[in-house]
């Protein structure tokens, strides 16, 4: 039922008498009651309100139909927000610098809000089965690719951008200048690489260091390559113990891949025997019965084998001889007494003994009472020859390994065990 309003009208009315009459006017009675003092009070009738209407539902949105529009848009505002760059100062590459690091200082970097945000965006495509969904997927997976594969700090993700690279590190080499007092150990410890990584590098055998040499410095563990013709990215990575693809992501290798003569940095690899400094492949030599064996076993001194461990003093020059040699795979005698007899015996068990240095083979020093021997890890292009030695007071003394460099001339004044 309708509610009712009521409402009073009250009307002055004069009659012919001269006396006013008030009129009051019931409306919902319809009659017109008259008060004391003959005023009338009109009363107006009942104002129906107005019936209350349902809304039709046909009307109504469906919830779905708003998760759907509300997904879209999400997905707009994530991929507006992905593709988005700020504006940043261009830095000119010259073809003589080599490419810098960009997770250093302030440079341009991957944030880790670009990948959460293609992972939203992808989450936002698959729930709402929009027909883009594969494709966002994707985005974020090459998101998640870049920022595992690309230089981290501890904040942010970096992957530097793509550029054509030259013939130079692909990442910053420093040179590093020998100071009084360094070693391969101490070096190491400085840049935080591993001595293996600074020895591999810079063609070192010993932990001594030369001052004012100068060093180049690998900005992580691995292996500074020099890409030869026919290398592939897999090859490199095969032979060096490392993957493919963090190779090419940390050398910006993806549009020009590798090219002869570019260096390139291999991340945690590891340079095989036969490439580490100082190796030298084992020589076959004669023995008595006029065969062929590897290294020099065929004789002996005295009814001995001519290698049958190392018998030397431990912390002596004859012990560390021996041992490197045996490194190399070139085995010395294990009987041939003092450094002053080593050139003699190793004449009388087959050995070639001459006055000329080669890479691996043993310097006999004969001056002084025991003498002296050393290696030679290598001999360079002047004439220079680089040995290492144990023993040698000028170089520490008792069980100390150092390097040192010889002139030619130098050189020419002792004799070498091939």
């Amino acid at each position: 039922m309708c509610k009712e309003r009521l409402s009073t009208v009250d009307a002055l009315v004069r009659n012919p008498s001269g006396r006013r009459t008030i009129i009051r006017n019931d409306v919902t009675s319809g009659s017109v009651r008259t008060t004391q003092g003959g005023a009338a009070v009109v009363r107006p009738a009942r104002i129906a309100s107005k019936p209350t209407t349902r809304r039709s539902a046909k009307g109504r949105i469906k919830s779905s139909t708003v998760a759907v529009y509300a997904g879209v848009f999400s997905l707009l505002v994530a991929v507006i927000a992905l593709g988005y760059r700020a504006p940043q100062q261009e830095i000119a590459v010259s073809a003589a610098s080599p490419i810098t690091d960009t997770t250093q200082g302030s440079g341009p970097k991957l944030a880790i809000n670009e990948v959460v945000a293609s992972d939203v965006a992808a989450s936002v495509a698959q729930t709402a089965a929009l027909a883009i969904a594969p494709n966002v997927a994707e985005r974020a997976i090459s998101s998640r690719v870049e920022a595992t594969y690309a230089t981290a700090s501890s904040s942010s993700v970096a992957k530097p951008a793509i550029v054509a690279v030259t013939n130079t590190a692909s990442r910053h080499v420093e040179k590093y200048t020998v100071l009084d007092g360094d070693t391969v150990d101490s070096v190491a410890a400085k840049f935080n690489i591993s001595t293996n990584t600074v020895k591999w590098a810079n063609d070192l055998t010993g932990n001594s260091l030369v001052v004012g040499a100068e060093l180049e410095i690998l900005p992580r563990d691995g292996v500074l390559y020099t890409v030869k013709d026919g290398d592939t990215i897999e090859k490199i990575a095969e032979k060096y113990k490392s993957e493919a693809a963090l190779i090419t992501a940390y050398n910006d290798l993806e549009l020009n891949g590798v090219t002869a003569g570019l260096r390139i940095v291999v991340p945690g690899g590891e340079l095989p025997e036969a490439e580490r400094p100082g190796y030298v492949a084992p020589r076959l030599v004669s023995n008595s019965g006029g065969g062929t064996v590897s290294g020099s076993l065929g004789y002996g001194w005295g009814g001995r084998a001519g290698s049958v461990g190392n018998r030397y003093a431990f912390g002596n020059c004859t012990f560390y001889a021996y041992e490197r040699r045996a490194a190399l795979g070139r085995p010395v005698g294990s009987f041939w007494g003092n450094a002053k007899t080593w050139a003699g015996f190793a004449q009388a068990q087959g050995y070639a003994v001459n006055r000329t240095p080669a890479a691996g083979a043993v310097l006999v020093d004969t001056q002084g009472y025991y003498g002296h021997v050393a290696v030679v890890e290598r001999v360079l292009a002047n004439g220079d020859v680089v040995i290492s030695e144990m023993n040698n007071y000028a170089y520490g003394g008792f069980n100390i390994v150092n390097n040192r460099t010889l002139t030619p001339g130098q050189a020419a004044l002792y004799q070498y065990v091939h």
